[in-house]
């Protein structure tokens, strides 16, 4: 008591969530915004207590807004559907975008139980989904399921990009992200949408090589790398009639020293306010987009601005990898027998590597001086055959 009287007691209430998302729905034209709000915060606070901890992972106030301004979307874009159906679509393909693989079944249990007997596809856009097809195709990549899962990321990339001008690409190396954001990119050019990427790797130089420094004697502003490249890209459009995106793609580990002077930006102020003093606005053709492997040096304030999709590596896996490999082999017959060897040794050799699994029996995990994926094995594994295999002509040994 006694140091309570030194200081100023402040109070502060956590916001009634279920109150705003029924002034939220009511607001964008749902007439039974009561029932609704109520089924979209318990789904929330359902996924919050019962899926995985993530770091990606965020259930609070902006992705609850996110997700209801596209629901309003829905509801004007398709004024037929009922309104339970347009906020299911809405939280569906708001959401599973950021899941992990374990995940994705039991958030969508969740909405099963939540919007009973009710069932919506997924949303294809025609002319978008068939040249990233082709493009997949064109590049050599292979498209092993169908629908394809690299495709579906492509689209929830899209997707996620229309409602959010600041989105992460989460995901550990080997899983696709770069394929993914270079994919989407050209078949936005490819159907008239001109998409340029402006890539740099944060990490790379110091915060004042980054945002700029002003020499404190002579007050000379020398202007930064990421200062620069937005400066650049959020000038006017040289054609207005022309679609035309620009994406700084920011392809590096996200911690608090460099990407907490990025929080105006990633907001709704959409500002980068550099120590100059000087402010640079956002466009609405310049959008952001952070390639990162985890999040776990990212404050929970970062994370809440952006939208997030997870490229999981279980999705893709090691066989596309091997499947195109041995399709390059220069013998068709030798292509041949090399894929039904790898179908028969490479999985098993896998999973007693990673995992200890012999014969399906769970032996002792053999321990990793380096961390290392399957994909790695897998490349090394290719790369060592590829060695070995060459045939050499004409050589001339002088010791023989």
């Amino acid at each position: 008591d006694n140091l309570k009287a030194l200081f100023r007691p402040v109070t502060m209430i956590v916001p009634d969530l279920l109150q705003i998302c029924e002034i939220m729905l009511m607001s964008e034209g749902f007439d039974t915004a009561k029932v609704l709000a109520k089924k979209m915060t318990v789904l929330y606070r359902l996924a919050k207590e019962q899926l995985s901890k993530q770091f990606h992972y965020d259930f609070g106030l902006r992705a609850l807004k996110s997700v209801l301004v596209m629901a309003g979307a829905l509801k004007r874009g398709s004024p037929d559907l009922s309104e339970e159906l347009v906020l299911m679509r809405a939280l569906r393909d708001m959401n599973l975008p950021k899941f992990v693989f374990d995940d994705v079944p039991l958030f969508l249990g969740l909405i099963n139980d939540l919007f009973p007997g009710l069932d919506c596809p997924r949303v294809r856009y025609p002319q978008l989904n068939d040249v990233l097809e082709s493009d997949f195709a064109e590049h050599h990549y292979q498209v092993l399921l169908e629908p394809s899962e690299e495709v579906d990321k492509c689209v929830q990339l899209y997707e996620t990009m229309q409602t959010r001008h600041t989105t992460m690409v989460v995901g550990n190396t080997g899983g696709g992200k770069s394929v993914i954001i270079n994919t989407l990119a050209r078949s936005q050019t490819k159907i008239g949408v001109t998409t340029k990427l402006y890539v740099l790797n944060p990490k790379a130089q110091s915060v004042a090589e980054l945002y700029g420094v002003m020499d404190p004697d002579t007050r000379d502003w020398t202007d930064g790398l990421l200062s620069n490249i937005f400066r650049e890209v959020n000038k006017p459009l040289p054609n207005p009639d022309k679609e035309e995106r620009r994406w700084i793609v920011l392809d590096g580990d996200v911690d608090a020293v460099w990407v907490e002077n990025m929080n105006s930006v990633m907001d709704d102020n959409k500002l980068l306010t550099l120590p100059n003093s000087e402010r640079i606005r956002v466009t609405d053709h310049c959008k952001l987009l952070f390639e990162v492997a985890d999040l776990q040096y990212a404050s929970p304030a970062t994370i809440s601005r952006c939208g997030m999709v997870y490229v999981d590596p279980k999705n893709l896996g090691f066989k596309p990898f091997i499947k195109t490999w041995c399709d390059r082999r220069p013998n068709e017959e030798e292509g041949g027998i090399l894929t039904s060897l790898m179908d028969k040794y490479v999985q098993a050799t896998v999973d007693f590597v990673l995992e200890g699994l012999e014969d399906d029996q769970i032996t002792k995990r053999l321990k990793q001086t380096v961390p290392y994926t399957n994909l790695n094995m897998v490349t090394q594994l290719c790369y060592l055959l590829e060695a070995l295999l060459k045939e050499e002509r004409n050589i001339i040994d002088t010791a023989v």
